[in-house]
C-alpha cells in the first residue's frame, strides 16, 4: 500500500493494481501487435493476484476487447497453500469470477510433490487446467539434477488419469525436458472441464460452500 493509506481487503487490492503499469494503447491484434492473453503466474499471494486480475480488466477496457485471462497458484509447502495460506480450493474459489481460460500450478517443489494437489484442482475447476512444475528440487548449488525422463513421466501420470490440459515446465526445465513431455503425452485424450457446481462458494484461507 502506499504510504499513509489505510483500506480493507477490497481497498488493498485496488491500491495494488494501481502500482501495475498502465496499459499503453496498442494496435488490435488482427494488425499484428498486442497481446494474445495476460498470465498471472507464480502466485503466492492471492490479494496480489486478484489484484493483477483488476488490472488485466482494466486493460482489457483501455484496448477495447476482452483480454484473455491465464492463472497460475505456486505452492510453499507440501499441505497445499501457497505464503498467503489458501489452499489450492479456496484459491480457486478466489479467483473463478474472473473466468480464466486456465487455472493451475506451477514452479512449487517439483511434479512428484503436486499429485495431490493437481488431483483436487482438476475436480473443481470449471475451465482448463495448465501445470508446469519445476525439475525437482534444486541441489545445494542451485542446480537441477531431475532427469527429462523423470519429468516426463511424472507429468504423463496427470495425463493418464485425465488430469490436465496443458502441460509445460518451469525452474531447472530444459528443451529436453519439454520435448520428453511432448513425447510422453502425444495421443492422450485431455481432460474434460468438470461441471460447475452451482452452489455459493467462498474463500478464507480454507473454501467454504454453501448447502443450497
Amino acid at each position: 500500500l502506499p504510504v499513509g493509506e489505510r483500506a480493507g481487503v477490497r481497498g488493498a487490492a485496488s491500491a495494488i493494481a494501481r502500482n501495475y503499469p498502465s496499459p499503453q494503447p496498442s494496435p488490435r491484434r488482427g494488425e499484428g501487435v498486442g497481446v494474445d492473453f495476460i498470465l498471472i503466474e507464480t502466485v503466492f499471494d492471492t490479494l496480489n493476484a486478484k489484484a493483477g486480475i483488476m488490472a488485466a480488466i482494466e486493460a482489457g477496457d483501455a484496448l477495447g476487447r476482452d483480454v484473455p485471462i491465464m492463472m497460475s497458484m505456486t505452492l510453499t509447502d507440501l499441505s497445499g497453500r501457497n505464503l498467503s495460506g489458501h489452499t489450492v480450493e479456496a484459491f480457486w474459489h478466489a479467483v473463478r469470477h474472473a473466468k480464466p481460460i486456465t487455472i493451475g500450478l506451477n514452479c512449487s517443489f517439483g511434479a512428484e510433490q503436486l499429485r495431490p494437489h493437481v488431483k483436487t484442482l482438476s475436480a473443481i475447476a470449471d475451465t482448463l487446467i495448465m501445470v508446469y512444475p519445476n525439475a525437482g528440487l534444486p541441489n545445494e548449488l542451485g542446480e537441477y539434477d531431475e532427469q527429462p525422463a523423470t519429468t516426463a513421466g511424472l507429468v504423463g501420470e496427470w495425463a493418464v488419469a485425465k488430469q490436465v490440459n496443458v502441460l509445460g515446465g518451469c525452474c531447472g526445465s530444459t528443451p529436453a525436458h519439454i520435448k520428453a513431455m511432448a513425447d510422453g503425452v502425444r495421443g492422450l485424450e485431455p481432460r474434460v472441464v468438470a461441471r460447475p457446481e452451482v452452489r455459493t462458494k467462498l474463500a478464507g484461507l480454507e473454501p467454504f460452500t454453501m448447502a443450497a
